[in-house]
């Protein structure tokens, strides 16, 4: 394996070089290995028994550093953050010259830390592996988590916790707030610097463009909205949208409070902490528009304001194309009409008068579609009368489709998956873990890598949660 270093050769003012502190009696406690094959990594006990797993050792050219941003937390400019617990240790050359962030999380202190001990915890730990992988296996870009390892070491939170690293891999890990970081402290150049070190190393195509500031951060405006898009249509509450928390790249970063619903409820705020409900489920849109009005303004020395209210208009469009796609893909719609977001948002009324879990209902739909009453989703709801009037106007529909019954069936079970990553499957995931036993987590991470696979319509992982299982506290530290 091959590591290099282009973001600090490049960028050596957002660097800081920092070594790892080491877990106790450190422990790889499970790999990834889906991904571990996809990244080349040998498939041998050497790799497998490395200490670079918790920090104990390097490999060969790893080089690690906390990266200094800033960022707006919860609508209020923060001032500088930065990896208070986590350490870039280097980009992985891969043989097909595409180049893949290693960065370990919870290695300990750093300059950035502020009053934090720089650790992470198992649970959190786990809570973040899963879910990233949940979001690749439902086609959301994302970052990916590659290891799990634990040691000896307890870490205080609410309560003593065993304390826990993760190797965190992504394309690269630029943030909105690296750019509001060096506008605030008007480093103009360097600023520049960043923009152009991201167009050549993301958007090569533009290099060499008059127009390439522009055409870049359209395409960023275009990829956040399509990402936000795509977390609302598999009910997926991020919990922290603070502008440090924001990939450049559109890809879902920093799993923390965050869940997939349960109730359709689209009033879901998963983060305790969010008194306001400021980053409620459906406030994301908003949340997003308004984050990439910061780093619009991050950008105003680059782009003269004109340009950058043009490329903010392709926020809407973008995030609505990508959920409209979806959520046609969902309904086993191929055409598009006028009427299809009337029957939506019908369904959508329907099913939070009932508290219907947001998931198995499109999934028993993709069944029901080719049923005349609606077969095991009528069963769900309360309102038999009020369901079966929906129903009949969605038969209706469907009648208007190009797809035969068995076509539209086979559509809608690839969009509308068995499965999600619960916030209660994640915990007993985490409490057999917390015990030694992988066995859950295993099980858990197979099914979430093909979450629409017919197979899982049996398994316990889609039953409908328990009453506990809705009620779990999630906190930033979780």
């Amino acid at each position: 394996m091959k590591f290099e270093h282009q973001w600090c050769n490049a960028l050596p003012e957002l660097c800081t070089e920092v070594m790892p502190t080491p877990l106790q009696e450190g422990q790889l406690l499970y790999l990834n290995r889906a991904l571990a094959d996809d990244l080349s990594l040998p498939a041998t006990d050497i790799l497998q028994k490395s200490s670079v797993w918790w920090g104990g050792e390097l490999l060969s050219g790893m080089r690690p550093v906390a990266q200094v941003y800033s960022g707006h937390q919860f609508g209020v400019w923060a001032g500088q953050l930065g990896d208070g617990r986590g350490l870039l240790l280097g980009e992985q050359q891969l043989a097909s010259g595409a180049k893949v962030d290693w960065h370990l999380k919870g290695a300990g202190k750093t300059p950035y830390s502020r009053m934090g001990d720089g650790r992470a915890v198992l649970r959190s730990t786990i809570r973040e592996f899963l879910a990233s992988e949940a979001m690749h296996g439902l086609g959301i870009p994302t970052t990916r988590a590659l290891s799990i390892a634990t040691g000896r070491d307890l870490v205080q939170r609410e309560v003593a916790e065993p304390g826990a690293m993760l190797v965190r891999t992504a394309e690269s890990h630029l943030r909105f707030g690296h750019f509001e970081h060096l506008f605030y402290r008007q480093q103009t150049e360097e600023l520049k610097k960043l923009a152009d070190y991201s167009i050549d190393n993301f958007w090569p195509e533009l290099i060499g463009q008059a127009d390439r500031y522009s055409l870049w951060f359209a395409d960023i405006v275009r990829r956040t909205g399509t990402m936000i898009g795509q977390w609302q249509s598999v009910g997926f509450a991020h919990g922290v949208m603070n502008t440090d928390n924001m990939s450049l790249l559109g890809l879902t970063l920093d799993y923390g409070p965050y869940a997939f619903m349960d109730d359709y409820n689209p009033e879901l705020i998963c983060n305790h902490s969010d008194y306001q409900g400021r980053y409620a489920f459906e406030n994301q849109p908003t949340v997003g528009l308004w984050n990439l009005n910061r780093l619009a303004h991050a950008l105003s020395g680059l782009l003269p304001m004109d340009k950058l209210k043009l490329a903010l208009k392709e926020y809407e469009p973008a995030l609505m194309a990508a959920w409209g796609e979806r959520m046609r893909a969902k309904l086993g719609l191929y055409d598009s009409h006028s009427q299809d977001n009337d029957l939506l948002i019908e369904l959508f009324t329907l099913m939070g008068r009932e508290k219907a879990d947001y998931t198995r209902t499109f999934r028993l739909l993709s069944y029901a579609a080719g049923e005349d009453k609606g077969g095991v989703l009528r069963d769900d709801f309360i309102d038999r009368a009020a369901f079966d009037s929906w129903f009949s106007r969605y038969q209706q529909r469907l009648q208007q489709e190009p797809l035969d019954a068995s076509e539209r069936q086979a559509r809608m079970l690839a969009a509308n998956p068995a499965i999600v990553l619960r916030n209660y499957l994640a915990q007993q995931a985490i409490a057999a873990a917390e015990k030694g036993d992988t066995t859950e987590l295993e099980a858990l991470h197979l099914a979430l890598q093909n979450p629409f696979a017919t197979q899982l319509d049996e398994s316990a992982f889609t039953k409908p949660p328990p009453e506990w299982g809705k009620q779990l506290t999630i906190s930033c530290s979780s």
